[in-house]
């Protein structure tokens, strides 16, 4: 039985529905917050709820005691942990709710993992912990330059899934995902957001004119890696998974552009607090332990979330 934490949200949603695939038997719990409209959520999961296979609960990780219940019901083996909240800008205006629910939320699943002896915790983890580092990011590097409130909270999660790892032998993985984009994507994020309102003629904004870089990594990618994982469980590893291919934010609206027909109408604004200018996943690692790499060119991704985009947006 594998417990995933966020299941109806981007991430959870696919990997959920790959988990059943595989043969598994998954419990999915989500809070179904109004960071964005929950429809969209039950939406992504409407059809996972036909399988005999997959339970979902309303639950939010902070809530310890019907955490409890679920353990105590159910014998849970392994966890990936995906619920957060997330994004950079909207963690300056909430710094403690970004810690109550990424901290203190995975300690509560780790509390848990040790009681009833989980097999394997997997933790969803975020390029921003790199802060200002100087790229290509590559896991042996300090995290000193974090300049986030959200990647601060994912970096001390990250330290207690390692204090839980190394005194609890709870086998443990934490993927630093960069830039994750595809189908069902969240519509707070620039590739939605871009495409939403160029193809409805409105004004988007751009940060920076443009110039920041990212490692824009493809929905499937990154599911890829999140199941090799899943079959390889590590005493405790940190890996990141990415495209390894940074990408300018003006190209990606030119792709945008290219693949709607339609040109954009750009508003500049400064580039925000805590904002990085690129991110470049160094991919030697998952690579070496995992037998992973991304097989999807932002070209084809891009192509493929504007094809969703149109029959789903």
């Amino acid at each position: 039985m594998i417990l995933v934490t966020g299941c109806a949200g981007f991430i959870g949603s696919h990997l959920t529905e790959h988990l059943l695939k595989d043969g598994y038997d998954v419990i999915g719990i989500d809070n179904f917050n109004d960071y964005y409209d929950p429809s969209r959520k039950r939406k992504n999961i409407a059809g996972l709820l036909k399988s005999k296979r997959f339970a979902l609960i309303a639950c939010d990780v902070r809530d310890k005691n019907k955490l409890r219940k679920i353990f105590e019901k159910n014998r849970i083996e392994k966890i990936v942990h995906l619920a957060a909240c997330v994004g950079v800008r909207p963690s300056l205006e909430q710094p403690e709710l970004y810690f109550d629910v990424n901290v203190l939320g995975t300690l509560n699943l780790l509390e848990l993992a040790r009681k009833y002896k989980a097999k394997q915790f997997i933790f969803a983890s975020t390029s921003s912990v790199y802060g200002l580092n100087k790229p290509p990011f590559n896991e042996a590097q300090e995290t000193a330059t974090i300049i986030s409130p959200y990647a601060a909270s994912k970096r001390s999660a990250e330290l207690l899934c390692q204090v839980y790892a190394h005194n609890y032998n709870i086998p443990t993985t934490c993927l630093r995902f960069f830039t994750v984009y595809g189908p069902r994507g969240r519509p707070d994020m620039a590739v939605y957001k871009f495409t939403d309102g160029i193809a409805k003629g409105q004004a988007i904004e751009r940060y920076g004119k443009g110039k920041m870089k990212r490692d824009f990594t493809y929905i499937d990618d990154i599911i890829a890696g999140i199941l090799l994982a899943l079959k390889k469980p590590f005493d405790f590893e940190i890996i990141n998974l990415g495209n390894n291919r940074p990408v300018q934010v003006n190209t990606l609206i030119k792709l945008i552009e290219k693949n709607l027909c339609k040109k954009a109408k750009i508003i500049d604004r400064p580039m925000q607090k805590g904002d990085v200018p690129i991110t470049y996943a160094d991919i030697s690692k998952a690579k070496r332990l995992l037998g992973w790499k991304p097989k999807t060119s932002i070209e084809e991704g891009i192509k493929l979330f504007v094809e969703w985009y149109k029959k789903n947006g």
